[in-house]
């Protein structure tokens, strides 16, 4: 009732609408290519036109009642069937942050050196999502380069699992082993159905083009009963207009029609959809994100709002060298306005160099950015008894509240202090010897990372997990 919560709004009402407009044409005028011939027929069972270059039309009427058709919220549990976080309903200040990204490079903390990403940095990259208390999840954090690729998604996963007990956000590169990837997960949980903890992610291809793996990886989660994360990639002047307004309209659009293509598998399915938009920097030819792209996903989760439906976006991964001021940067702006906005999942932290390389140091600072962000997101309360009326008349003018029944009751809940950077005046500084930074943030990394621990039952679920692989061809 007195809690004063600061939020950012960036669409009106009619703002949404109009996008929503926008989006609807660009579906019924344009359309979407779709490459699968099975999700061809099932677009032209729910009306939708389709031509032989495979351009599917979607009608308005049909992308309205996808939108009622799917659940407005999604109940994730973690691997041992405990209720983790719901996404869905749009409440301010509860994003859901996680670890990961499929880099193909580790960041060692103690050199910054960089070296092929192996089924030893999954491990570690899972310890560190139980380890830190800012992150909600592990999403596959690298494609392991020192194994077989056909199997290489499956070790990768059985690390993840092993090594945390927190839900997973299973990105699966070899398309052939999407399946086989969802069975080793039920086998060594049992429960993957019923209380999900692993959250398959699939993307389509801008601009307006569902491919033949994402369809399929769609119908299998469907077909299972799991829920899973719809995203689309777009940079702006590239593979969208590079307008934001025109790029919006588009991915928006694209994640209309896979909800559309969700819903005729089957109605009712749970979707969590979201936007990645970037920017396109053609001097260099990479992607990047910009306060333009921050916003636009912002704006993606307010239309997701709009409709009702769970969000997934953006996560500041990818904008630095290491754990620099160029990755600080990068977190504060995504983190901080995500909390602040209407996000629901940010599930991809930890990446650097256009999210090629895997840095655990970047992971820790980016959980104590989190850890701020949130206590600026959770407000504070302003009513009779925080103003406490009473006790500044009893102390009046000139006194002090250093020894005030409020101060003494609260003063311990007051979290000021850095887990990674103490508080130290000049002179405690130069008897440190100028410490800089950078070498107090490698320091306390380092002394996490030594610290880590698999969950108790790691041994058994790698060995279950193992003897699973070997049977599959």
């Amino acid at each position: 009732m007195g809690t004063v919560s600061p939020l950012i709004n960036c669409l009106t009402r009619d703002q949404c609408a109009r996008v929503h407009g926008y989006s609807l044409k660009i579906l019924s005028d344009v359309g979407v290519r779709v490459d699968s011939n099975a999700a061809r027929t099932r677009f032209a069972q729910g009306d939708c036109r389709v031509l032989p270059d495979n351009r599917v039309f979607i009608p308005p009427e049909r992308v309205q009642w996808a939108i009622q058709s799917a659940p407005d919220s999604v109940d994730i549990y973690d691997r041992n069937g405990n209720p983790a976080f719901t996404v869905g309903r749009h409440p301010q200040n509860q994003t859901r942050f996680g670890i990961g990204v499929t880099n193909l490079h580790y960041q060692d903390p103690a050199t910054d050196g960089i070296a092929p990403f192996s089924i030893a940095h999954a491990a570690t990259a899972a310890q560190l999502a139980q380890r830190l208390n800012q992150f909600d999840m592990l999403s596959t954090p690298g494609i392991a380069q020192d194994i077989s690729q056909q199997t290489a998604d499956l070790h990768t996963t059985l690390a993840m699992a092993a090594n945390t007990t927190k839900p997973l956000v299973v990105l699966v590169s070899e398309h052939s082993r999407f399946g086989p990837v969802l069975d080793l997960l039920e086998h060594i949980s049992g429960r993957l159905t019923e209380q999900p903890f692993a959250i398959p992610y699939v993307n389509p291809i801008s601009p307006l083009v569902l491919n033949n793996e994402t369809t399929e990886k769609m119908m299998m989660a469907i077909d299972r009963g799991l829920p899973f994360i719809f995203n689309n990639y777009g940079m702006s002047g590239a593979t969208t207009p590079i307008t934001p307004g025109g790029t919006l309209a588009l991915l928006n659009a694209e994640l209309l029609a896979g909800l559309v293509f969700a819903q005729l598998v089957k109605p009712g399915s749970p979707v969590i959809l979201g936007s990645l938009p970037a920017g396109f920097d053609m001097k260099s030819m990479m992607s990047l994100y910009t306060p333009h792209t921050m916003l636009l996903n912002l704006a993606c989760a307010e239309m997701m709002a709009y409709y009702s439906l769970p969000h997934s976006g953006t996560s500041g991964s990818g904008p630095g060298w290491g754990p620099d001021l160029l990755a600080a940067g990068g977190f504060w702006m995504n983190h901080f306005s995500s909390l602040l906005g209407k996000v629901g999942l940010a599930p991809f932290v930890g990446g650097n160099f256009d999210s090629m390389v895997f840095s655990p140091a970047a992971v820790v600072y980016a959980d104590e950015v989190i850890r701020l962000s949130r206590m600026f997101a959770d407000g504070f309360e302003l009513d009779d008894a925080a103003v406490a009326h009473d006790e500044i008349r009893s102390i009046g003018p000139g006194g002090n509240f250093l020894m005030s029944g409020l101060t003494c009751r609260l003063f311990r809940q007051m979290p000021y202090e850095s887990p990674i950077w103490p508080s130290m005046t000049l002179d405690q500084w130069l008897a440190k010897g100028s410490t800089c930074a950078d070498e107090t943030l490698r320091k306390h990394v380092l002394q996490v990372i030594d610290g880590l621990e698999p969950p108790g039952d790691h041994d058994e679920l790698m060995d279950r997990g193992r003897r699973f692989i070997d049977t599959i061809r």
